[in-house]
Parts: C-alpha cells; structure tokens; sequence
C-alpha cells in the first residue's frame, strides 16, 4: 500500500485507481483486499462516501436503505442568548487565526511531528487501529461528553506522547491539528444522481471547510490525569460550535476564487494546512454490514496522501467500530511508534476512566 500511495497517477488516464490484492488478512479474517486510489479533484469525503454507497447494498436483506448513526445537538432557548453573544468574541478569534495561518504570519513550532520538509519525498507509511464504539461509553457517560471528544483527546495525547518520546523539549511546541468538515448544510449521503444535480445542496464536489484545534501541550499535571485531555477536546469542540468561523471562512474562499481564481483559493488552503501539523479528517460509515458486486466488506478506512503534513489521521465508522488510520512521511516519522503511543494514549484514557 505504501508503495501504491507514492506512485504519481498517470496523466493521461483517469484520476483514479483500483488495485486487487487476492492475499488474505488474519486480522479481519477477509479473503483479500481492494485498495482504491482517487485524486482529491474528483471529490471530498462526502462525495466519494456517497460514490461508494451507490455501488453497495447491505448484506442482511438489500431491499432495505443502507443507516448510518445519528447524531443529537440540541440547544435550549435559555442558553442561546449568551451562547450567541459568546459565539461573537468566538468566530472573531478563530476568523482572525485563519486568516493569519493563511499569511505566513502565525506557523506551527519544528517538532518530531512537523519539519520544514513539507514535500513528499520518503515515502508514505500506512496503519490503522479498529476500536469499538461501545469501548467509549465509560469514558462518554462519566466525564459527560461525546465518542468524538474522546478521541479526539486519545489522538492528541497519542500524538503528544510520541513527541515527548523523540524529544522531550517538544511536549510544549506549539502543534495545531486541522480539521476537515463538510460545508454542506445537508448531512445525510445522496445517490451520485442527486449529487449531479449542480444546485442541489448536496452537490457534488469539495465543499469542506478546515478548523484549527490547538493540540493540548503536555504536562506533568495532564500526564497523570489523561482525561484533561478529552475535557480540554470537549472544550474546545464545544467552543467551535457556536463560533462563526466556517461561515466567514467559506465567504473568504469563496471571495478568493470569484477575484483570483480557483487557484488562487487552492494555494489559501495549501498554506493554512502547511502552516499546521496534523489533519484529522472523519468520515461517517454504514451501521450495517454492506457488500460490493456480492462479497461482504469485512472492514474499511482511508487515509490522504500527500498532504503537505508529515501526519494524517482518518476516522471512519463502520459496523460499531471506529478505523483510524494514520498516514506519515516516513522521513519524519515512525508510524509504529506512533501507533504504540496511541494505544498507550487509549489504555491511559479508558483506564483512568474506569478509576472514577
């Protein structure tokens, strides 16, 4: 895969890949593996999510609609007052810290995790975890937050661990994540027709926005109580909420490419998430098993290739599980090292969880 991932695609034939690989995995017990390789233009998360559903059908009885898991946020109007107020100061805080990671004003400290080697040159590294979600309902229903503030947090210790390890100067670096977020209104897939549809909603293409999360610095105090970690996640999830930022941002994008042109909006993007160290990006997958041309997928994920990060982690839902997958530059960093000092971040989480 690692070697897939570093190939350029060929230019003169379509953006897009499918490779077989008829050798079976003890780890899900598949009988082999399809790997899929997409150029970004084609589409983001939503649009390729959507793409796939359309050629899949669910296992138990294809008649019915494939489900995905719900969400719930809800607000009530007591709180919306100062909620609104509050979002003011907060949308011109995060609009203001987007607009200078933008302009080279405001860059991400050099860490284990960041070099000032931003292209892709020594190769690219693959792995991924496979976690329950009801692994997370400790942690979710006594610190009373969500599954995505938990791991969220278990990402930034993991990450913070793995920093201290290499150098243990960068446990303060600052080191900043950028989130990937669809900007459509509309949340649930549609079917690639609908998607065609240029002034449908949900129409396709890239329409994501980025936010900025401050990845906690480490301490003595946070190390020997890791859920400060997903309180902290909470806190600042829960403070981008009722910011403004997406918005303002999407008008500024939209702004850049009426004046200057797509490209002039591409390199925008380009320098805010250079100017970062990592981006996280979640997808959202089937509650059922699905399969494809009649053979049941056991289990999948996705990872993004090139970015100009040394560190990509993806998450995708499927089956009541969560795959993270963690994509890195080899030149900078060791991804088997990275994923040990995840599953360290995890047992101190849910074990410090389960002490409460």
């Amino acid at each position: 895969m690692s070697k897939i991932a570093g190939e350029k695609l060929a230019e003169d034939k379509p953006l897009w890949e499918v490779h077989l690989i008829k050798y079976p995995t003890r780890k899900n017990n598949a009988a082999g593996t399809s790997v899929v390789k997409l150029h970004h233009s084609l589409g983001d998360g939503y649009t390729l999510m959507g793409s796939l559903l359309s050629c899949v059908k669910r296992v138990d009885d294809p008649s019915i609609p494939i489900t995905f898991p719900s969400s719930h946020a809800t607000t009530s109007s007591i709180k919306r007052l100062p909620q609104s107020i509050f979002s003011i100061f907060k949308s011109a805080s995060d609009f203001g810290w987007n607009i200078l990671r933008g302009s080279n004003f405001i860059v991400d400290e050099q860490s284990p995790i960041r070099t000032e080697n931003k292209e892709f040159k020594h190769g690219f590294g693959i792995s991924n975890v496979t976690l329950s979600l009801d692994s997370f309902k400790v942690v979710k229903n006594k610190l009373k937050v969500t599954t995505n503030d938990t791991l969220v947090g278990m990402i930034f210790l993991g990450i913070r661990l793995y920093m201290e390890a290499k150098s243990y100067e960068s446990r303060k670096t600052q080191t900043t994540a950028i989130v990937m977020l669809n900007a459509r209104k509309i949340r649930a897939y549609k079917s690639v027709e609908e998607m065609l549809q240029s002034n449908s909603e949900s129409s396709w293409g890239n329409r994501f926005h980025f936010l900025h999360l401050p990845i906690p610095k480490l301490s003595d105090a946070n190390t020997s109580n890791p859920l400060d970690f997903v309180l902290e996640a909470h806190k600042i999830i829960i403070g981008l909420r009722y910011s403004l930022v997406l918005p303002l941002s999407g008008v500024i994008l939209g702004m850049l490419d009426k004046i200057q042109g797509t490209e002039a909006a591409a390199k925008h993007v380009y320098k805010t998430v250079a100017n970062s160290s990592a981006i996280i990006s979640h997808v959202v997958g089937p509650v059922e098993q699905v399969a494809f041309a009649n053979h049941p997928i056991k289990g999948f994920y996705f990872t993004a290739i090139g970015p100009p990060t040394s560190l990509t982690v993806t998450i995708l839902s499927y089956m009541g599980n969560l795959r993270i997958g963690f994509g890195v530059d080899k030149g900078c960093i060791d991804e088997h090292h990275l994923l040990s000092c995840f599953g360290t971040a995890k047992d101190m989480i849910f074990n410090a969880a389960n002490k409460i």
